[in-house]
């Protein structure tokens, strides 16, 4: 039988993102990202609803989120869905479905351009795009404020 779990998420973050390092060192971001859709009753009476969804953003990738974005942020989010389960401190079992993302794309929007990292000094290599498998950010570039295309 087949199947795909992916997610494709254009949103705005409803807080700065939370970095912090696991023992081994590893990166890891957490920011929620809020998503609207827009519909009209039959009775032709507008209505808007908001989700809400958790983002999970591992490695390199979750540095770059942590340094530049912030409340507000409009990204593009290519990642899966996944569930886990513990047990909290009073001993109850809690559980929730995040979005690992493994692809962020800063969309910039509200007059506000977003940086993108410079080039090292001693080091020949530009800097890689957060999208592990894109290609290299240029020194001065500026990230893509259109939407991306469905």
């Amino acid at each position: 039988m087949a199947s795909l779990n992916k997610v494709l998420l254009i949103g705005n973050l409803t807080r700065d993102p939370e970095l912090r390092y696991i023992p081994s060192g590893t990166a890891v971001a957490t920011f929620t990202v809020a998503v609207n859709r827009a519909y009209t009753l039959p009775s032709g009476e507008k209505k808007e609803e908001v989700c809400f969804v958790k983002i999970v953003v591992w490695g390199r990738r979750a540095e770059v989120c942590g340094e530049f974005l912030s409340k507000g942020s409009p990204v593009f989010i290519e990642g899966r869905l996944q569930s886990r389960s513990w047990e909290d401190q009073s001993g109850q079992k809690r559980s929730t479905t995040e979005v690992v993302a493994n692809n962020v794309q800063f969309l910039g929007g509200k007059g506000k351009d977003v940086p993108v990292p410079q080039e090292p000094e001693n080091q020949g290599e530009p800097i890689p795009d957060i999208d592990a498998g894109g290609p290299a950010a240029s020194p001065g570039a500026k990230a893509p404020e259109e939407e991306v295309p469905f």
